[in-house]
This record gives C-alpha cells, structure tokens and sequence, in this order.
C-alpha cells in the first residue's frame, strides 16, 4: 500500500487575499539561503505551487507561502512566496499571513502587546512588529521593501482604449500606476471584472512596448502588476487615504489593496512631493479593506531617491488542516511534486 501523501495546511487572509501557509509536510529544499531554496523550488519542484493554486485544491486568486528553517541566524523562520504569476521575492500581504501564522503555530511564543522578530524572505531579512490582544493576532507591522520611480507620467496608446497615461514603480516588483479616474472607474466592486480587463490590455501595452531593470536586480522580467489609484483624501496632518486596486494576472484584482501595491503608491507620492517622513496612506480595496503605508525614510540608491517605508495589517486564520495529495487524480499532476513531499519519503524526515 502506498503512503497517504499530506501537507500541513494553515489558511489565512489579510485584506481579502488568502494565503495558505505550508506548516508542513515538505523536505529541507537545497540552498544556502531562502532566496536559493525559492529558485530550487521555482526551477525543480513547482508542482507544489500548481497543486495548491490551480483545480481541485485552490483557485489563482489565493497565494501559497512555504515555512522553511531561516538560514539567517536573525531570523525565527524562513517562508517562501508562490503566486499564480510565479515567485515574488516578497509581498506585503503574505509576509502579514506568514508572520501571523508563525504565532498562531507556536515559532514564536504568542505574548500579550507588542513583540518582534525577523523573517527571512527570498528579498532578505523582514523586520515584523506584532501586537496581540486578547489572544488575537490584531496587527503586524512589516517593513516594505525600498520603492522607487522607474518611470513617470508616461504614455501609452492601448487599442480600444485610447492613450493612457502611467507611471512605473518597483516596490518587490514593477507597478504600472494609473489613475482610475482618468478611465472612468471609481474602483468599487461593480467595476472589478472590467478593471481586469482593462488593466491586462494596458499590461499587455506597455510589455510589448518596453521592458524595466532594476538598478541592482537588472531584468526581473516582463512588467507584472498595474495598481488602479483614486483621488487622495487627507484625513489629518500626516494620514491619508485612497481607494486602491491591483492587478496581478488575467482575470485576477487582488481582494486586498497588497502591501507592494501601497508601497509603490508612497514612493510616487515622495517623487510629486505629495509626502514627508512619518506620513501614512491607507489604501481601501473594492471590499473596502485596507493596509496603512507608512514613508519612513529617503536614501539615494544610484540614479533614484528610495523610498524606506512599512505596512501594516491584520491576518484572520481561516483553517488548519492536512490536505490529501491524491496522485490518481487525473486533475491531479504530481510529477514535480513527490520528490519534496515529507510523506512520499518517510525514511527521509
């Protein structure tokens, strides 16, 4: 008889974004470090990333993070970020699950108020904040990985849609930024299946127009996301705040406002002058959730001023469970999947 094949699930959202967080049920994945561990998985085993996204066991709206062992010794774990585009080096809305995850399966002790530790994401150290009440999870603050303008108020002509004006972040990835308005949206909920429409043909646009490096990365490959924004409304001296939606695949709005997604928004505000040090944006998505931004600081990094920034947020832990790998499945396609699978190799745990 052949071993029942599992892996130890914990389900959360942040925002409206489910991650599924794997607590367990895969082996150590060679590499000296996560970032190595996460292009190991991409290159060798991303069965495990279509198992969990794709039919009968997720849908490309949700997101898979992986705990592995930190090989920082700053770190209490390691986690690496799976999505339907493939593998973010990081993601604020994942890193919020991932680090709400690692206190609710006991990595780091739950304490009342405020503690800290770091993750170590394929971007490097992750600084978390976490403040419990009552026994609940009710905030994580991250820090956003340092954003800046590539492009600004570029334009683009998009067939059946006419000249559209965008500019260019890098906040984890690159962002096409674009206002809402200027297309006629509002961004509610109404409106989220003609904004993915609209957003893949600007996306599709401008890759056919021109490719984006970064200043240390180089080509990080084709321009991935493009961020609606609304109008931005001040709310005191140094909180403001704007309806937001991001695109991240065909057929695919993000629930959530994403953590990157707001902290490109912070570093096109720092390029127009809009925002100081110790301002705050929060974004509301369609389903009127929402991260907060914080700009935190400005360091000159070659040709481009970067924006240091956090987000914060609250994870909900939706389930806990062991899912069942049924490699007879015919929807079921284990051929890069077993060979990581702790249950496929018993003699290896």
């Amino acid at each position: 008889m052949q071993p029942e094949l599992t892996l130890q699930l914990m389900d959360t959202h942040a925002g409206g974004d489910v991650s599924r967080i794997v607590t367990g049920g895969i082996l150590p994945l060679p590499g000296a470090t996560v970032r190595a561990q996460m292009e190991y998985l991409r290159d060798e085993a991303d069965g495990l990333r279509r198992l969990l996204l794709e039919e009968p066991y997720g849908i490309p709206e949700m997101s898979v993070d992986l705990l592995v062992p930190a090989t920082d010794p700053e770190a209490v774990a390691g986690y690496i970020i799976m999505e339907v585009m493939g593998y973010p080096i990081y993601s604020g809305s994942n890193t919020i699950c991932t680090a709400t995850a690692v206190i609710e399966s006991g990595i780091v002790e739950k304490r009342e108020g405020w503690q800290s530790f770091k993750l170590e994401s394929p971007a490097g150290l992750v600084h978390i904040d976490a403040f419990v009440q009552d026994g609940v999870v009710e905030s994580i603050t991250c820090g956003g990985l340092p954003s800046y303008i590539d492009t600004h108020r570029a334009t683009i002509h998009v067939p059946e849609i006419g000249d559209v004006t965008y500019s260019v972040a890098y906040s984890g990835g690159f962002y096409a930024l674009v206002d809402a308005a200027s297309l006629g949206f509002s961004l509610t909920l109404d409106e989220e299946r003609r904004l993915s429409g609209i957003a893949h043909r600007i996306v599709e646009a401008i890759r056919a127009e021109r490719g984006f490096f970064h200043y240390t990365l180089g080509d990080v490959g084709a321009l991935p996301f493009l961020h609606f924004m609304g109008p931005v409304r001040q709310i005191s001296d140094h909180s403001y705040r704007s309806r937001s939606a991001t695109y991240v695949h065909p057929g695919v709005i993000c629930r959530s406002t994403t953590g990157t997604g707001t902290s490109a928004r912070l570093a096109l505000m720092q390029h127009e002058g809009l925002i100081s040090p110790g301002d705050r944006l929060e974004t509301v998505s369609l389903r009127e959730t929402g991260f907060v931004g914080e700009f935190t600081g400005l360091r000159q990094e070659g040709p481009h001023p970067v924006v240091e920034n956090m987000i914060t947020g609250k994870s909900h832990v939706l389930s806990r469970g062991d899912v069942v790998v049924n490699c007879a499945d015919p929807m079921v396609d284990c051929r890069s999947l077993t060979h990581v699978l702790a249950s496929a190799h018993p003699d290896r745990t």
